[in-house]
């Protein structure tokens, strides 16, 4: 196989809510993509329902090869792929492999998050939505979903109200 032929993991940036249209439409075409969905209960006025969404909005990933990348362009709905300095980047497998991990014990991850004590003052970790990665310093525990959560990014501090399944305490804390 030639380089230009090699397959790697990508993401692409998609119109918001269409993400699960984009993902038939790639497994129409024959491309090796990812969505990584969650079940969430949805609240309306008058009933509560189970739910699959994405995990990350707008975005699905594809296993791709360069010669692939302009028809995967022209499915209805992509919007680019996500790139640096105008190329597309490449998603590492063992990140994709942690995401389908994460996907797979969900439910039970969140039921043991819950059940997580947690303290003020204690160092956590995000481990889901926009601010993935990062840790920060609890600062409150407004109530039993939400915290107050302090972090440092880049010189610059930022308070964020994030709800309790999206931390996990740092167990090992440096003293």
């Amino acid at each position: 196989m030639l380089a230009n032929e090699e397959k790697h993991w990508h993401a692409l940036y998609v119109k918001s809510r269409s993400e699960k249209k984009v993902a038939e439409r790639l497994e129409e075409m024959g491309v090796d993509y990812f969505l990584p969905l969650v079940t969430t209960i949805k609240q309306w006025s008058d009933r509560k329902k189970r739910v699959e969404e994405p995990l990350f909005k707008s975005y699905v990933f594809v296993n791709s090869s360069p010669k692939e990348h302009y028809s995967i362009l022209n499915v209805y709905g992509v919007m680019r792929f996500v790139t640096f300095e105008h190329q597309p980047v490449v998603v590492p497998k063992n990140q994709i492999d942690a995401i389908k991990r994460y996907i797979s014990g969900y439910e039970d991850n969140k039921a043991n998050l819950e059940k997580a004590e947690l303290e003020e003052g204690q160092m956590v970790r995000i481990i889901s939505g926009p601010l993935i990665g990062l840790t920060g310093k609890l600062i409150s525990a407004k109530n039993a979903r939400h915290l107050i959560v302090y972090i440092d990014v880049v010189g610059q501090s930022v308070s964020v109200n994030i709800p309790r399944t999206k931390v996990e305490p740092i167990i090992n804390q440096p003293s």
